[in-house]
């Protein structure tokens, strides 16, 4: 599942920037400003905000197809990119829909809850660890010179 994750966020990346740069077209080649904002400075910070939050989501899709690649949770820095992108999801979420529509808001959470999927299923996974996995002593009963199997014999008084 963490593959479907990495593709939807790749997809998701690659439209937000284009997304950002298309309005900084826009707003370059309508040549208006907004409330006494240089247009020029609005479409390139347009431009750079959209590669950036693109940038920002290739990089949650390559966390999340090192995920898919390793078949493991991810380490500390891929799950806050996860996290991070999770809590975008569900900020967007909620306002897409009365911005964009309830379809934006449908699509924002089959990502927010792939996101989650992806980070719960393989913490899930490392939390059981392997079936075959040796006691830190080691097999057979040789504990490799560590604290003893059995309690220590009872005092005896005499």
């Amino acid at each position: 599942m963490a593959w479907v994750t990495a593709i939807v966020l790749f997809v998701e990346a690659i439209g937000i920037a284009l997304l950002n740069w298309f309005l900084g077209v826009v707003v370059d080649r309508q040549d208006m400003s907004l409330a006494g904002l240089d247009p020029d400075m609005m479409s390139v910070s347009s431009k750079v905000g959209g590669l950036v939050f693109g940038l920002y989501f290739a990089a949650c899709a390559l966390t999340a197809l090192l995920v898919a690649l390793r078949d493991r949770a991810p380490r500390v820095l891929g799950r806050v990119l996860l996290i991070s992108a999770a809590v975008v999801h569900g900020l967007l979420g909620a306002f897409t829909v009365g911005l964009v529509g309830w379809g934006a808001f449908a699509f924002m959470m089959v990502v927010l809850g792939l996101i989650v999927f992806t980070l719960l299923a393989y913490d899930r996974r490392e939390a059981a660890g392997p079936a075959d996995a040796v006691p830190e002593g080691g097999k057979d009963g040789d504990n490799g010179g560590g604290a003893p199997v059995a309690a220590p014999p009872a005092p005896s008084a005499s």
